[in-house]
């Protein structure tokens, strides 16, 4: 592999799912052969000092900018070009393409030999809007390849950008580490200190806001306990939309059903999935088309961990799931939906055991970071 520049704004300590992607790829590179540029996650004292001790703790090179949001702007751009040349980097890797990608003539200008260009689920939103669909279209050309999470943002992106640069796509979505997330990974322990041993507990592990659909789940609970009485569903996770959902839970009946966690440290992660009988994401696309879900790690940590999934038909989420088989893909938003998938799931023990394990296959043959590693070295 080239020595690389990854150039991201997309790292931790900064939270979310495109960050822990990134961070894992990393962390499968010779840490002698990777630079990270990326932008700083908060000015404050609090998330300088966060910031800092991360970076002290990686084995490769963080350079920070000053912004908390890097655009391709001449500065950005000169700064990327001067830590490529510094750092004798041949290949760059671009975390997010839009609109990271547009600085991808002026690296190669540079001496950059290899340009890959990684897309999300904001890229596809993009391929919808005509001003935006010109980036793509000029990123598509400006690199050597687009990668892709799934079939649905393969094919929005793919009609934004040239025949030549849509035929250079390749797949490359995040992975699971089947080691961190097993069966086993101490879901008894935390089923106890929320006083949920004994009841079933269907989990939701993932931000709070509108499109991830904790709403839909809070509005499916009263036809779940109409079947299951003592079910219980478990919400994971902080963000903005926190005080709306336990609103929800009060205002239909169900708040002593709800329970919320609040943000959880990555570490605990793989044993609040565990804690779990069924895991259930109903995601939906929103504002149009632009937000939507690009593919959903969470279904695959979630079948990982030996659970039945359902999730929503937001974008590329049912790229995620084997409906029938690891789980459910019901249609985003629709309450009634999500509560008849999810009901036979808690009664049928047998049921919810060979979904899980079929999951638990599927992630350990398709799905798992070192696979996908090295696909990305191959890029690079």
């Amino acid at each position: 592999m080239h020595k690389t520049l990854i150039v991201t704004n997309d790292f931790p300590p900064r939270p979310g799912g495109i960050q822990a992607f990134l961070h894992n790829m990393a962390l499968r590179l010779d840490p002698d052969r990777v630079v990270v540029y990326a932008s700083t996650w908060k000015h404050s004292a609090e998330g300088r000092e966060a910031t800092a001790a991360f970076d002290a703790e990686q084995p490769f090179t963080v350079v920070r900018d000053r912004t908390t949001m890097l655009l391709p702007t001449p500065r950005v751009t000169r700064r990327a070009v001067s830590l490529l040349r510094e750092h004798g980097c041949e290949s760059v890797w671009f975390g997010a393409a839009a609109p990271l990608g547009l600085m991808g003539p002026a690296l190669r200008r540079a001496g950059a030999r290899r340009l890959v260009a990684t897309t999300h689920g904001h890229e596809a939103g993009w391929a919808q809007l005509p001003a935006a669909r010109q980036l793509l279209r000029r990123i598509g050309e400006g690199t050597d390849t687009l990668t892709y999470l799934g079939e649905y943002t393969r094919s929005r992106i793919a009609s934004a950008v040239t025949e030549r640069a849509a035929a250079r796509m390749v797949q490359l979505p995040p992975g699971v580490d089947e080691k961190t997330f097993h069966p086993g990974s101490g879901g008894a322990e935390v089923r106890a200190r929320l006083g949920l041993t004994d009841r079933p507990v269907v989990v939701c592990v993932s931000r709070l806001v509108p499109r991830k659909g904790q709403d839909t789940l809070i509005e499916a609970m009263p036809g779940i306990l109409a079947e299951v009485p003592d079910a219980v569903l478990l919400i994971v996770g902080g963000g903005p939309y926190e005080a709306d959902l336990r609103a929800l839970a009060a205002a239909t009946g169900v708040a002593d059903s709800v329970v919320f966690t609040g943000a959880v440290p990555w570490s605990e992660l793989p044993a609040h999935y565990g804690a779990g009988d069924v895991f259930a994401m109903p995601c939906r696309t929103r504002r149009g088309g632009l937000d939507v879900e690009g593919l959903g790690i969470v279904y695959l940590e979630a079948s990982a961990t030996g659970l039945p999934v359902v999730a929503g038909d937001s974008g590329g989420a049912p790229d995620a799931v084997l409906d029938g088989e690891t789980g459910w893909v019901v249609r985003g938003g629709d309450p009634a939906a999500a509560a008849d998938r999810i009901v036979p799931l808690l009664k049928d023990p047998d049921l919810r055991a060979r979904m899980g394990a079929a999951g638990r296959a599927w992630v350990e043959e398709k799905w798992r970071w070192d696979l996908l590693a090295n696909r990305l070295r191959e890029l690079l």
